[in-house]
């Protein structure tokens, strides 16, 4: 008991010597989580849904905010790279299996999970197959390294999905691509684009919408990136408001807990992350 309670503490001393800028530290995460790559709230529930990418297993997991896991779900689709979580206006969350970090994938794939099953132990997942529109060779050459992804969100029945750049100097391109959110196999087609910053750290890992569809939020590991004001579905055409992180981690999930809260969450890398956190937006 006395080794339980030292450790408590102890963690609670280098928790509040650490600095997370902005960013409101909730929990320390579980180690089954320590690749965590997408996190996702759900109607009716309290509990953060979240998932680890590839190389993985493939579950998902629902954690409280104060970062115990409450549930698991075995997915009986292979992890090939899941990097987002997202859900729609029933409760049904989807899996973004489009991790492609040289894009040469030919299997991109979006898993759906229906909400009757999110209390089983296992179940598998409905399938929605999909190939960028303007993709033409696999790979395609250093210059057009742009088909790689970490983020997209559901928004009034189709999925918009974020691509993550790899082309040297232009790593904080990120183009927007829509399809339906229904099973089959689909063109992804592009509807956007946007410049974030150049370097690495300008990567764009997660996104999602506010219930209230007046926000979007893209998140890199140097800011977070917030439009409003957009016209239609062309959510990279409006306003934006760029936060400067002063936390500097491996940031790879975002969503929105309300329409002016972010939860947030890391990797646990080289000692640090692993974390849930809280950022208020306007």
């Amino acid at each position: 008991m006395l080794k339980k309670i030292f450790s408590f503490f102890t963690f609670l001393f280098l928790i509040s010597c650490q600095n997370f800028g902005q960013l409101s530290f909730l929990a320390d995460l579980p180690k089954n989580l320590k690749e965590v790559s997408g996190n996702e709230t759900i109607r009716n529930s309290n509990l953060i849904w979240m998932l680890n990418d590839g190389g993985n297993e493939s579950k998902i997991y629902a954690v409280s905010e104060e970062g115990k896991i409450k549930r698991e779900v075995y997915i009986k689709n292979k992890n090939h790279d899941w990097e987002d979580l997202t859900s729609d206006e029933k409760g049904n969350i989807y899996i973004g299996d489009f991790g492609n970090n040289l894009s040469k994938r030919k299997n991109l794939t979006i898993l759906k999970i229906e909400e009757k099953y999110l209390k089983k132990k296992n179940t598998e997942a409905i399938r929605i197959e999909f190939t960028y529109e303007n993709q033409h060779k696999f790979p395609p050459k250093k210059k057009g390294l742009y088909f790689d992804a970490e983020a997209f969100f559901y928004f009034k029945g189709y999925m918009y999905i974020f691509t993550k750049s790899r082309v040297h100097n232009k790593y904080g391109k990120t183009f927007l691509y829509k399809l339906p959110a229904k099973k089959g196999k689909h063109i992804a087609k592009l509807i956007g684009e946007f410049e974030n910053c150049n370097d690495l750290e300008c990567w764009i890992t997660s996104a999602d919408i506010s219930a209230d569809g007046k926000k979007v939020a893209l998140l890199s590991q140097k800011n977070i990136l917030i439009f409003s004001d957009y016209k239609e579905d062309n959510f990279l055409s409006g306003n934006v408001k760029k936060i400067e992180l002063e936390h500097r981690t491996q940031k790879e999930g975002l969503c929105f807990k309300d329409n002016y809260t972010l939860l947030i969450t890391d990797e646990k890398a080289h000692g640090v992350g692993g974390n849930l956190y809280e950022l208020k937006v306007n």
